[in-house]
């Protein structure tokens, strides 16, 4: 039997005030490039365009079933593991160990959605350090061992295992104070993520000057570190009425997703400076690929996820 998720008034409001913003700032970039053009303006183009489909793809999976919810994040784990392992050129000898990883991806999916916590918790960072040298050690094989289990093992800790958690937000216990559900919870971290990469992208051209990292990316600065912290404090405190939380957990939590979200970005920054590439792939145009936009959500979803669960259920 399909389940719907459920969408509650604040979160339908929530929505309602994310299209506006989207819209505004469209009307705003595209207007501004048309009566006064300015090379930057590109840029801003791009990124309000990636902004509607972000939106339209977390509409679709908050505001349908459940199942859909589960399907899409497993398609976007799945495209973000081929991305990064893509650029890794694993020995061709090892092709049965990289199967064998794809095909963690949808029983770590399974778990989730049948609320198998344990499983879902220990199926990857164990289950599968155990398993991904099996098939190589069946076959004798030594050759680029390290390489291959290694990067393959952190490869779906990024893109399947972290990313997943945000799909088991779906599958938590109900309860009595959460009018708002799983719908309302996933579409604000989402939404504080990507506004929090807005701020900071702003306040860091506006104000940046000291540099973060300037190895792994020199577009880091201090100020648009702390532009995004207070803007997601903004936006967390204007979209408080999606969590079951107090307003100082809500501003804490908006913090950490914040601070997470810009060391997540620094690492798949760190991980593309290494492999000497700019973008993971090209399927968002001006973007790069899917994981180029997830790359913030992969440690922000984390912080939000385990806090939340310690202060509901603990």
């Amino acid at each position: 039997m399909l389940s719907y998720l459920s969408i509650g008034e604040q979160t339908q409001i929530s929505v309602i005030t994310t299209f506006s913003l989207i819209f505004f700032f469209t009307l705003l970039f595209y207007g501004w490039d048309y009566f006064a053009p300015r090379d930057f303006l590109h840029v801003l183009k791009q990124r309000v365009n990636s902004w509607w489909i972000i939106f339209i793809i977390v509409l679709i999976m908050i505001g349908i079933k459940r199942e859909i919810l589960f399907c899409m994040m497993a398609i976007i784990s799945i495209i973000s593991f081929r991305e990064l392992t893509s650029k890794l050129n694993f020995n061709t000898s090892h092709r049965k160990t990289q199967l064998i990883a794809y095909i963690a991806i949808p029983i770590q999916y399974y778990f989730a959605y049948s609320k198998l916590f344990i499983a879902f918790l220990t199926f990857i960072p164990v289950g599968m350090l155990i398993l991904l040298p099996f098939r190589s050690i069946l076959e004798d094989l030594s050759e680029e061992s390290i390489k291959t289990f290694s990067q393959l093992h952190w490869a779906l800790m990024l893109t399947v295992f972290s990313l997943s958690h945000i799909a088991y937000i779906a599958s938590l216990p109900n309860i009595e104070f959460q009018r708002e559900g799983a719908a309302g919870m996933i579409f604000f971290l989402i939404v504080i993520t990507q506004l929090n990469d807005v701020s900071q992208f702003v306040s860091g051209k506006l104000f940046g000057k000291r540099k973060i990292s300037p190895l792994i990316s020199p577009n880091k600065t201090w100020a648009g570190l702390i532009g995004g912290v207070l803007g997601s404090v903004m936006f967390g405190y204007l979209f408080k009425g999606l969590l079951p939380l107090t307003t100082p957990q809500t501003i804490l939590i908006s913090m950490l997703i914040a601070i997470a979200g810009f060391f997540g970005d620094l690492n798949i920054s760190a991980i593309k400076r290494d492999l000497k590439i700019k973008d993971m792939g090209d399927l968002i145009p001006g973007h790069g690929g899917i994981l180029d936009r997830m790359d913030s959500l992969i440690f922000s979803n984390l912080v939000f996820f385990y806090l939340t669960y310690y202060w509901l259920y603990s």
